[in-house]
């Protein structure tokens, strides 16, 4: 949106400097875009007299004239015919950039005369094309500024022109009215209402107007019109030429040029026809497709059906709210012209332009929304300024349809506005402000003007108060505390135990992952899932069909990527959900982790080995331990199938309590996947470990025994296939209070223990803490501990 200052103050009387308006007019949410002050480029230039004007000794056509100066006494050579002694001229010195002609003057010799500067001709000041001769101005002192003088005497010439994004929900600032209504709420001045004193028609309208019943419904509830006979079109006057030109339109006619500035000045889109060249009546109607229609600008379209046009009895002669037609448009041979003033519905002229591919101002507003009440002020408006300027004799206003009803009101809470804005304004100063905008207040309730479609609420009330109160009034001011005190902690416990989880898995060197919750059917059937309670209705891709089961699928996706791109040794983690069912608590929180290839780069030493399952168990036994699980677990078989059988264990607090697995995956899962092994790995269950029973923010007391601890080794003989853990957990389970710990130190096989048997050697460390122990307390643990083993395992003490 374009206009002029000059513009701006016919609606606005105001003593604001420019500064201050566009400081304002993007507080207010009008972003200036742009300004293009004519003042600025000429502030260097002064003016000057000459004193005299002497032929050139070497040229025919240039003279040599002393020019006097605010410096003094200048000799500037010039080829202008009007130089002569005793004009006030525009001067350029040495130093001064010349726009015109795209130069910064110097010193310079013209045929062996050396020349001081210049004296300026229009064009090459940019003020117009006039080139003959140099200014020659009325009046002016010698070193006086010429933008100085031009805004005294001739301001049209250095008249700032403002440019302002306008955002959509704001159609009533794409007028100029609307502009100086936000500044003059701001405080800017005080706005200047507009004047539409009614013409009265000396003659009923020759041209009768109809909307069907359907339009009028859905595309234009109410047309306004009438016919000014007798006008005399030809060009506008300067003023008006000057406004159209510096907003980037093109001076047309008298008449055309009318509609054009109520476009602009009022967001009042309006057309012209010839009425001589209307034949019939004027029917507003949907277009049953197919029809052509030529448009003024030069093109011919082809109809939908559907689109709101005005025709005649000859055909379409006008889109509404789009462009009007070249059949019937004004020329300088117009005489009798039909004024228009209709409002059509902003979502079909929007449709209507979209689909034709027309951008008009006309369209530009309408599918924004004008103000609909303001139609038949509009047509006295313009009515009058196309006789102030054609003259003509103006007929009665046909009406046809009846006006929409936009009225609406929201409460205006006073209260609530300082709560949501978040600064002190007070009561009366949002309810005046509310009154400037154009809102009418009765009691609590706010009215909303019918130039404002976009305010659809309270919400929207609390907006207007707070952009023209100025949220750079805000003040940072930090938020009370709800109680006194050091502030509980925001994340809940599971949310912290993610977090810890996250990075101590982070730390022990792993890589996250983050991968889609998505998977294909085969790589779910693989870990447990692959059904129909998880497969997705729409999904992206068939290799995103099923919601996963499990975080390893893609992990091990994500490796063989890797592995493809020649990344072989991989350690790879991520926390997040799987899915056993379609319910909301048939989801569970995982943090898996994925190490393939080996512990590390070949070296010298040879440390360098692959990747095996206690690589895995000690990392798991490490993220247990920081989130706080409990020590005393028991470590058992049974893991799914997608673990190795013999390579694979579970972390349990009981036969049904699983809190993780881990092991090698199978090498199955391996080849379907395309990884190539080893490769181990581990999947923490986050919910299940208990959460300690003290809430305290402080850890507890350290408890430490200061009794002297005593180790006991024992060695049995079992059958071959017996566990090892099976035995340490039978030996652990003899005192759980006094053994701190049981650990496997030997494994012997064959030898004099015979075929099909092997001795296991454990170190069973006690650890008193009430008194020290004595050798009967020792006796009387290693007798349970030697029965709870073979009971277990069959197995007896070693001779």
């Amino acid at each position: 949106m374009k206009f002029t200052l000059s513009w701006l103050k016919q609606h606005l009387d105001t003593q604001a400097s420019l500064d201050d308006i566009l400081y304002a007019l993007t507080d207010l949410g009008l972003e200036v875009e742009g300004v293009e002050n004519p003042a600025e480029k000429l502030r260097a230039f002064t003016l000057a007299k000459v004193k005299s004007a002497e032929q050139h000794p070497d040229a025919d056509r240039l003279r040599v004239c002393v020019v006097e100066t605010d410096e003094g006494d200048k000799q500037i050579v010039c080829g202008a015919p009007n130089a002569r002694a005793g004009i006030t001229v525009v001067l350029a010195k040495p130093g001064d950039y010349v726009p015109g002609i795209d130069v910064t003057l110097s010193v310079g010799k013209i045929r062996g005369v050396e020349s001081h500067g210049m004296m300026a001709s229009e064009r090459e000041l940019e003020l117009s094309d006039e080139h003959d001769g140099i200014i020659e101005l009325p009046s002016g002192e010698v070193g006086q500024s010429f933008a100085d003088w031009l805004a005294e005497n001739d301001p049209a010439k250095v008249d700032p022109v403002i440019e302002i994004a306008i955002t959509p929900n704001r159609p009533d600032a794409l007028g100029v009215h609307g502009i100086a209504r936000d500044l003059a709420a701001r405080g800017l001045g005080t706005l200047i209402p507009p004047v539409a004193t009614p013409v009265p028609g000396t003659f009923k309208c020759p041209i009768h107007v109809t909307i069907d019943r359907e339009t009028q419904h859905e595309a234009c509830p109410v047309f306004y019109g009438r016919v000014i006979r007798g006008v005399k079109n030809g060009p506008s006057p300067q003023w008006l030429q000057t406004l159209l030109k510096a907003v980037g339109l093109r001076p047309i006619s008298a008449l055309v040029d009318v509609t054009n500035f109520f476009t602009y000045d009022m967001n009042r889109p309006l057309h012209v026809f010839d009425a001589d060249k209307v034949k019939g009546a004027l029917r507003v109607h949907a277009a049953e497709g197919g029809e052509s229609f030529a448009a003024l600008d030069d093109k011919t379209y082809t109809l939908a059906p559907g689109m709101t046009v005005i025709s005649d009895s000859h055909g379409v002669e006008s889109l509404g709210g789009v462009m009007g037609g070249a059949a019937t448009g004004c020329t300088e041979d117009t005489v009798n012209v039909f004024l228009e003033a209709a409002y059509f519905d902003p979502i079909r002229t929007a449709m209507t332009g979209r689909a034709l591919k027309i951008n008009s101002d006309a369209r530009y507003r309408f599918e924004r929304g004008i103000d609909p009440e303001w139609t038949p002020a509009g047509m006295e408006q313009a009515t009058r300024m196309i006789m102030d300027l054609c003259g003509g004799e103006a007929s009665e206003v046909v009406v046809a349809g009846h006006m929409p009803d936009v009225s609406r009101a929201y409460r205006l809470d006073t209260d609530r506005v300082q709560s949501l804005v978040g600064m002190e304004i007070d009561a009366d100063e949002q309810r005046s402000t509310l009154a400037a905008l154009g809102f009418r207040l009765e009691g609590d309730m706010a009215h909303v003007p019918s130039w404002r479609p976009d305010v659809l609420g309270e919400a929207d009330l609390v907006e207007e108060v707070a952009r023209v109160a100025s949220l750079t009034r805000l003040q940072g001011r930090p938020l009370p505390r709800t109680h006194v005190g050091v502030p509980k902690g925001i994340l809940t416990p599971m949310q912290k135990r993610e977090q810890i989880a996250r990075r101590s898995i982070a730390a022990l060197g792993y890589n996250e992952c983050v991968t889609y919750s998505f998977i294909d059917q085969g790589a779910a059937a693989l870990f447990g899932g692959g059904d129909d309670a998880t497969m997705l209705q729409n999904p992206i891709s068939s290799e995103m069909s099923h919601m996963r089961p499990a975080l390893l699928p893609g992990l091990l996706q994500a490796a063989a990527r890797n592995q493809a791109r020649g990344f072989m040794d991989l350690a790879l983690f991520e926390v997040g959900p799987a899915f056993h069912g379609a319910e909301p608590e048939e989801q569970h929180l995982l943090a898996s982790g994925l190490l393939v290839g080996h512990s590390g780069p070949r070296d010298v030493h040879g440390a360098r080995r692959p990747v095996d399952v206690f690589d895995a168990k000690a990392d798991l036994e490490a993220v247990l331990s920081a989130i706080g699980a409990p020590a005393k677990a028991q470590i058992l078989r049974g893991a799914p199938d997608f673990w190795h059988p013999g390579r694979s264990g579970q972390i349990c607090l009981g036969p049904k309590k699983v809190l993780a697995a881990f092991g090698e995956l199978h090498p199955r899962v391996l080849a379907a996947l395309d990884v190539k092994g080893p490769a181990v790995g581990f999947t923490l269950f986050l919910e299940q470990p208990p959460f300690p029973k003290n809430k305290a923010a402080a850890r507890p007391a350290l408890a430490v025994s200061d009794l002297q601890a005593v180790e006991r080794d024992f060695a049995f003989v079992v059958d071959a296939g017996v566990e090892a853990l099976t035995l340490v957990n039978a030996a652990a389970g003899a005192d759980k209070a006094l053994i701190e710990e049981v650990r496997v130190f030997d494994e012997f096989i064959g030898g004099a223990l015979g075929e099909g048997k092997k001795s296991l050697a454990i170190t069973v460390r006690l650890q008193p803490t009430d008194a020290t122990l004595k050798e009967n307390d020792i006796e009387a643990v290693a007798a349970k501990i030697v029965e709870k083993v073979g009971k277990a395992t069959g197995g007896v003490l070693r001779g």
